[in-house]
C-alpha cells in the first residue's frame, strides 16, 4: 500500500493575520473553520452588510469589524493577508484598493468571464500583489496525492483523465445562480478543469456542450460534456449530470487517472447527498494488480482551504518560491473555461446523408 504520497501543504512558520473581505456562506462554512484547524490567525472582517460582518465576527471571535475595505487597509497595510470572498464581478474593484505589494487570496472564479479575469490579472501585475485564486480542489489531500503519484511516475505515462458525475444537486439552495447565464461550467466544473490543468497542463483545445435540464429549469445549465484535446496520447473528458433523481444506487462522482503502469480513482465525496456529503476516497492499482485504498489525511472540504492559505502565507514570507495557483496560472484556467463557452457556439460536424 502507498502511504507516502504528499497530501498537504506545509504550514507557514509565522503566519500573518488574515482580513476577511466578504462575510458570506463560504467563509463561514469553509474558510474560517479551515484557518482555525490550521492555526492561522484571523484578525477581522469587512462586508457591505455590516450586520453580516458583525455576526461572523461574533460567531468566530474576530477582534475587528471594519465598515469599509479602505478602513481595513488603513489599519493593516501589507501586514495582513487579504482573503477576498466576494461575487466575481466586484473582485477587480477590490484588488485595486489593496496596498501595493500586499498578499491576497481571491475566491474563485477569477471574475465572471475571461475579460474580467484579464482585468484582475493586470491589476495584480500593476500593483505587484502576491495574489492567488482559491481553486482549492487541487489542494485537496486526494488531488495532491494524485499529482505526486503522477509526478513520481507511479502511473507510467498518463493516458486517460476522466471525470464522471451522475448525481443529484439541490440547485434550489442556490437561488443567486438563477439569473446567471453561465452556471455549471463557470461555478462547478471549473474546479475539475483547473485540477486537470494542474496535473496535465493546458490542452491544445476543447470541445464542449453545457445545457439546461427541465428538472432544474430555472438554471441556465446543469449538464455538461467536455472533451479536452491533448493530442494523440492523452485522452481527457468530462461527463457531468447534476439531475439524477433515481436514488443513490447508480450515482457517481469520480475522477479516473490511468497510465501505462497503473490507475487511480478519486471519489468526490462532497457531491453525494449535497450538502451533507460522504467521505472522499482515493484508490490505486498497478497494472495487473489489485485495487488498494490509499488512506487520506483529510477531505476537500475543509482541508483544501488550509492549503490555499498556507501557500499564500508561505509565499508572502519567502518560504515558498511560487504560488501554486497564482493569478497568472488561474487566468489560464479562466481561458480554458472561456474556450468551453466559445465551443458551445460552434456547430457540430453535420452528418452527410446523401
Amino acid at each position: 500500500m502507498i502511504t507516502d504520497l504528499k497530501q498537504s501543504w506545509p504550514a507557514p512558520t509565522n503566519p500573518k493575520p488574515v482580513i476577511i473581505v466578504g462575510a458570506g456562506g463560504i467563509v463561514r462554512d469553509a474558510h474560517l473553520p479551515a484557518y482555525a484547524k490550521a492555526g492561522i490567525p484571523v484578525k477581522g472582517v469587512t462586508d457591505i452588510d455590516a450586520g453580516r460582518a458583525a455576526s461572523l465576527a461574533s460567531d468566530f471571535g474576530l477582534s475587528q469589524t471594519y465598515a469599509t475595505l479602505e478602513e481595513a487597509v488603513a489599519d493593516n497595510g501589507t501586514e495582513a493577508i487579504y482573503d477576498i470572498a466576494t461575487p466575481p464581478h466586484v473582485i477587480a474593484g477590490i484588488v485595486e484598493k489593496l496596498p501595493e505589494g500586499a498578499a491576497a487570496l481571491i475566491q474563485k472564479p477569477m471574475g465572471a468571464d475571461q475579460a474580467q479575469a484579464r482585468e484582475i490579472r493586470d491589476i495584480c501585475r500593476t500593483r505587484n500583489l502576491k495574489s492567488a485564486i482559491n481553486f482549492q480542489l487541487r489542494f485537496s489531500p486526494m488531488m495532491m496525492a494524485v499529482k505526486d503519484a503522477v509526478g513520481r511516475g507511479l502511473l507510467g505515462d498518463l493516458l486517460e483523465i476522466e471525470v464522471h458525475l451522475n448525481i443529484y444537486t439541490p440547485w434550489q439552495i442556490f437561488p443567486f445562480l438563477i439569473p446567471m447565464k453561465r452556471v455549471e461550467i463557470a461555478v462547478h466544473s471549473i474546479h475539475y478543469l483547473d485540477t486537470i490543468r494542474a496535473i496535465a497542463g493546458n490542452p491544445k483545445g476543447v470541445f464542449a456542450r453545457s445545457m439546461n435540464d427541465p428538472r432544474a429549469a430555472d438554471f441556465a445549465q446543469t449538464r455538461t460534456s467536455v472533451i479536452l484535446d491533448y493530442g494523440e496520447r492523452l485522452r481527457g473528458l468530462m461527463s457531468i449530470n447534476h439531475n439524477h433523481q433515481c436514488g443513490r444506487k447508480f450515482q457517481s462522482a469520480w475522477f479516473r487517472f490511468e497510465g501505462t503502469e497503473g490507475a487511480m480513482m478519486v471519489k468526490l465525496g462532497v457531491c453525494y447527498d449535497y450538502p451533507n456529503g460522504e467521505a472522499d476516497e482515493l484508490w490505486f492499482c498497478r497494472s495487473g494488480g489489485e485495487w488498494e485504498q490509499v488512506p487520506l489525511e483529510g477531505s476537500w472540504f475543509i482541508d483544501a482551504f488550509m492549503g490555499t492559505m498556507r501557500n499564500v502565507q508561505r509565499f508572502a514570507a519567502g518560504e515558498d518560491p511560487s504560488l501554486y495557483v497564482s493569478t497568472e496560472d488561474a487566468y489560464e484556467t479562466m481561458a480554458l473555461v472561456e474556450a468551453c463557452f466559445r465551443s458551445m457556439e460552434t456547430p457540430a460536424v453535420a452528418l452527410e446523408l446523401d
